[in-house]
């Protein structure tokens, strides 16, 4: 063959041979010389066609190159319309991952959190709440699926579906095959953020039992005359979801984060075991500082001073729940009783060898605790100086409060013990030794018998609240900061602390779910000390910065008309009933 009059190479007309020449191709010996040595020479089309013809025709089977490599046929989608496929997506982790505090691969900038208790701040979780509430229904409308493994199913030879509660979507099952295969992994796997699988609904009639339905539900069964169905509806959303954004929402209560008066305490001692301030059912504020003790009038705004010690300090004061007596332990281990509407000294009771620091009354019973790890009952109508001895704490008691409905009284002491002692028992009921720090802050519920709440010191900074019917522990929550000391509040179900190390904040919480209603601040040392007023409306805190700091946190008791200005005072004196 003449190779200097051989055209351009054109391939021949059905071939499905592409120009590019390989040297691999096995054929006879003619052609696959001259391909070897064609690698820069040009080659005659007719002479290739000719030889191939000839090839074929002498019943050799050519091989052909395919078009292109092989490769699995991929899916088409469609945009008219989809069928969400949710076989093997667990729904409830690909839900949460939508959340940007969620899904770690999406990385977002980080938000500056609103302080606790702003009501800015509540106004915007319960926002989120409800939208989450909202996309929730909406996705999943009364129930979320969840994929069951297949070796857990009743029956192996069952297909799982997981299909929502909506009659107009079907999804299709999906088929197993029936060569064997090893038992799939009880491991979950890791949820992507593709929560939906989109498939072509023309895909879906081959599938016996699961057509894709050309008509509304509604259709084959006459005219839908349901005004509340989503048929009818022009809202975005399903009826479910109108009702959940039309249903009125509880407004948050406004706490008002400054005190609306403050008044100087000079000399108000820094000392955690210490209790100084109380408030009395005679709307008058008892605060010991230093040697001497005042009395401030809510009602007049007069101070007065009481009394004071001849070579002595306060160490703790209280008023009796119903009359104008007014007790008063010092350093010395004494307990005074005065009349504080007359201002004299009614007697002086001994016993303790070192400083009493917590004093507690159930009508005629004062009780007393002491450094010196004692607890003292006494009878205030009788001359003895005390009526029953309590041994049971190992350091200072530092916290006595009595339950007057159910006759209990609870201790807390430097050695992390809470005891509750049964009326006047010599041997303590409980022992609780769950908290790990001095337990000072110690309150009872006015509102669930039996219910108790105590919070522990800077190593521990936990409220834990008990069941004293049954000695268990109903829950606790963790401050954060030491817990100096606990109210709950006469009107509504909450409770309010005070802080010390690091934050010095007072905060209101709900109870039982323990949201914070609102977070105050403003003293500059430990908040130490805590009273409430008679209505329930007000708390006095008081810290070493030498100062009393006058909150409004609660709101007017409102059943019965109690709480309003002069209604119910002598209804709530029959509160105590003996």
């Amino acid at each position: 063959m003449d190779s200097s009059h051989t055209p351009s190479l054109v391939s021949p007309a059905g071939s499905r041979t592409p120009p590019t020449i390989s040297g691999r191709r096995h054929t006879n010996g003619i052609i696959s010389s001259r391909v070897n040595r064609a690698g820069s020479e040009p080659v005659d089309a007719n002479a290739l066609s000719r030889a191939l013809r000839n090839f074929e025709e002498a019943g050799h089977s050519r091989e052909r190159t395919p078009v292109a490599s092989p490769s699995r046929k991929r899916q088409r989608v469609y945009g008219d319309r989809f069928i969400p496929n949710r076989e093997g997506q667990d729904l409830q982790a690909s839900f949460s991952l939508l959340h940007d505090d969620g899904s770690p691969a999406t990385p977002s900038k980080a938000k500056k959190r609103t302080p606790h208790g702003e009501l800015h701040f509540q106004k915007t979780e319960e926002a989120n709440r409800t939208f989450s509430t909202l996309l929730r229904t909406e996705l999943f409308d009364t129930s979320i699926p969840q994929p069951t493994p297949p070796n857990l199913s009743p029956d192996p030879t069952l297909t799982h579906n997981t299909t929502l509660n909506d009659p107009s979507r079907h999804t299709p099952p999906t088929h197993r095959s029936s060569s064997s295969l090893p038992p799939p992994s009880l491991t979950p796997s890791t949820p992507h953020k593709n929560l939906f699988t989109y498939m072509s609904p023309r895909h879906h009639t081959n599938i016996s039992g699961h057509p894709t339905p050309s008509k509304t539900p509604g259709s084959r069964h006459g005219i839908n005359l349901d005004t509340k169905s989503d048929l009818y509806s022009l809202s975005p959303v399903r009826f479910d979801s109108q009702q959940l954004l039309l249903s009125p929402r509880k407004q948050p209560r406004a706490v008002s984060k400054v005190p609306f008066k403050v008044l100087d305490a000079p000399d108000l001692a820094d000392d955690f075991y210490l209790n100084l301030v109380d408030w009395g059912g005679s709307n008058i504020l008892g605060v010991g500082l230093g040697s001497s003790v005042y009395m401030w009038d809510s009602a007049s705004g007069r101070v007065n001073r009481l009394c004071e010690l001849q070579d002595d300090i306060v160490t703790s004061v209280s008023w009796i729940q119903r009359g104008t007596h007014l007790s008063i332990g010092t350093n010395k281990g004494l307990v005074q009783i005065w009349d504080a509407e007359k201002q004299r000294r009614l007697r002086t009771m001994t016993g303790h060898t070192a400083r009493v620091g917590a004093l507690a009354w159930n009508d005629h019973i004062l009780t007393s605790g002491s450094r010196d790890r004692l607890i003292y009952h006494r009878d205030v109508r009788q001359p003895n100086q005390y009526l029953r001895k309590l041994i049971g704490h190992k350091q200072e008691v530092c916290g006595l409060r009595w339950n007057t409905e159910d006759g209990q009284l609870a201790s807390g002491g430097n050695d992390n013990k809470l005891m509750v002692w049964d009326k006047l028992s010599e041997t303590p009921l409980w022992k609780f030794s769950d908290h790990t720090a001095a337990v000072k802050a110690i309150a009872w519920s006015p509102h669930q018998h039996s219910l108790l709440a105590s919070g522990g010191g800077t190593a521990d900074r936990r409220i834990k609240f008990w069941n004293t019917a049954t000695g268990q522990c109903v829950s606790e929550l963790d401050t954060g900061s030491q817990v100096c000391n606990l109210a709950w509040s006469k009107n509504s179900n909450e409770v309010v602390s005070t802080h010390g190390y690091s934050q010095n904040q007072i905060v209101v919480w709900k109870y039982p779910s323990m949201t914070q209603v609102a977070s105050l601040t403003g003293h500059t040392y430990r908040v130490l000390y805590l009273a409430m007023s008679p209505d329930g409306q007000t708390v006095v805190t008081g810290a070493g910065d030498e100062t009393l700091r006058f909150w409004k946190c609660f709101q007017k008791r409102e059943r019965d008309g109690v709480g309003a200005d002069g209604a119910g005072t002598k209804m709530e004196r029959w509160g105590i009933i003996r």
